[in-house]
């Protein structure tokens, strides 16, 4: 499907598509959508732009998406504009939405705290993304769902993406926005025989893997669908996602200078938490005020120090950073106290007729937790080992971070090699991105990442080209 705008015809799209530059952006996730928003209000003059993606619907990416609709997203309205330099586009967008007003009379006359469901997010997305599309009459859109299998550099410095369709053309500019990638679908996760099961298990049992958002998500959702039967939470490291404060906890951070070996900065930021609670503040307003640190305090670190944080810190330091709501924090706690949902760490192993074979923290040996169903609710990150991911390895267009979290990558998102030197053309954001930049996972720094790096395709293809 090709469209120009919301105006003009099929004649006049494809004879200027040739006559322009190519994008292409692979994922259709927020990253994606961001992506498309911000060149389209970024680029001033003509481009095609073209969405990969093999999903037919959007669902946010693997980190936003939901089976619920009216899951509640965990951050406030305030965090979560799309425009840049305007944080409160979003609440004014809920502002004019007399149907949500009606709903939320509470919040009136702003929305800017609160926490809203994951639909009402997607909505204003797009509503942005197809406002930003009527008011280009000068540029194409076309959404194509074959999967992207590899990239290939060409001849005259342009890229070719193989996918199913042979008669794909070759592309200035190519930007991967796929988020954590593709997670399994809900055959893969439910590998267990339900009638084997069913005869081991006294009582309906349910075990959700991981330790995020997501799987708190999940639980609520099961208990809101009428499951009444005992769920099992298994976490590597046994940390589940801290509470919001009710209050607005605006970012606050000492400002001197920040030490640089990674425990010298545990410690400075507990002592940060502990003065700022008692100053009145919270802990919470300290973790918002870290963020804006993060970047440079992640680049000062070596290697292994590196390594050291992600083996024993970074379960501790995302579930203080992903926070709930304070109502479904609330109803975490219930579960948890009540024993209807217990949490155990260690590790999940392969699944079984009957369940799920288990490793106890601190254990040598397996158990079998008796189960007649098993949710996977963890974040994966990037597969490295991915085709596509691996055409770019091999082709020495980008390379692994040196956690191999993700792709090496620049603030702007365009990948780096070992000498410092990148691939013009071609940017890889979002959560790719996340063993470079700390909390690229969410929608502040992604939106900033997005016009970041539409700016500098501006530049590249148009010298003169101004940011609307």
């Amino acid at each position: 499907m090709t469209v120009q705008g919301l105006f003009s015809g099929k004649a006049i799209a494809a004879a200027q598509i040739s006559a322009v530059p190519r994008i292409a952006i692979v994922g259709r996730g927020f990253s994606g959508m961001m992506m498309a928003v911000a060149l389209m209000r970024t680029v001033r003059t003509p481009f095609h732009l073209q969405l990969f993606d093999p999903n037919s619907t959007v669902n946010g990416g693997q980190a936003l998406s939901s089976a619920r609709s009216s899951t509640i997203l965990n951050t406030r309205v305030r965090d979560l504009s799309v425009s840049l330099g305007d944080p409160d586009d979003f609440n004014d967008w809920l502002c004019s939405n007399a149907e949500f007003r009606a709903a939320v009379p509470a919040a009136i006359p702003g929305f800017r705290q609160i926490f809203v469901p994951r639909e009402i997010f997607s909505d204003y997305v797009y509503q942005r993304f197809s406002e930003a599309l009527a008011a280009r009459r000068d540029i194409t859109v076309q959404v194509c769902h074959d999967p992207v299998v590899a990239i290939r550099r060409s001849h005259g410095n342009r890229f070719l993406l193989e996918s199913a369709n042979p008669a794909n053309p070759l592309f200035d500019t190519v930007i991967l926005a796929t988020g954590y990638g593709l997670p399994r679908s809900e055959a893969e996760e439910q590998e267990v025989s339900p009638v084997r099961a069913q005869r081991l298990v006294a009582r309906p049992h349910t075990v959700l893997l991981g330790s995020g958002i997501r799987v708190v998500d999940q639980l609520l959702q099961l208990r809101d669908s009428g499951y009444a039967g005992q769920v099992t939470i298994i976490s590597r490291h046994g940390f589940l996602p801290q509470s919001h404060t009710p209050n607005s906890a605006d970012p606050v951070f000492p400002a001197e200078a920040l030490p640089q070996g990674l425990p010298d900065i545990v410690s400075f930021i507990r002592q940060a938490c502990r003065e700022a609670e008692e100053e009145g503040r919270s802990w919470q307003s300290v973790m918002n005020g870290l963020r804006r640190h993060a970047r440079s305090l992640w680049r000062s670190l070596p290697a292994r120090q590196k390594r050291q944080f992600n083996r024993h810190l970074r379960a501790i330091y995302d579930s203080h950073r992903n926070r709930l709501p304070e109502t479904m924090h609330l109803r975490l706690k219930r579960e948890l106290t009540e024993g209807r949902t217990v949490l155990r760490r260690g590790r999940a192993g392969r699944r079984g007729l009957s369940g799920l074979f288990f490793m106890p923290a601190g254990s040598s040996s397996e158990v079998v937790i008796h189960a007649e169903r098993i949710i996977d609710c963890r974040c994966h990150a990037p597969d490295l080992s991915a085709p596509l991911i691996q055409s770019l390895l091999a082709a020495r267009l980008a390379m692994p971070d040196e956690l191999a979290l993700g792709l090496a990558v620049n603030a702007r998102g365009e990948p780096f090699l070992d000498d410092g030197s990148s691939i013009d053309g071609l940017f890889a954001v979002g959560p790719l991105g996340l063993g470079s930049l700390p909390d690229i996972d969410l929608v502040p720094e992604i939106v900033t990442q997005a016009y970041s790096a539409s700016e500098r395709i501006a530049a590249r293809f148009y010298p003169q080209s101004q940011a609307v």
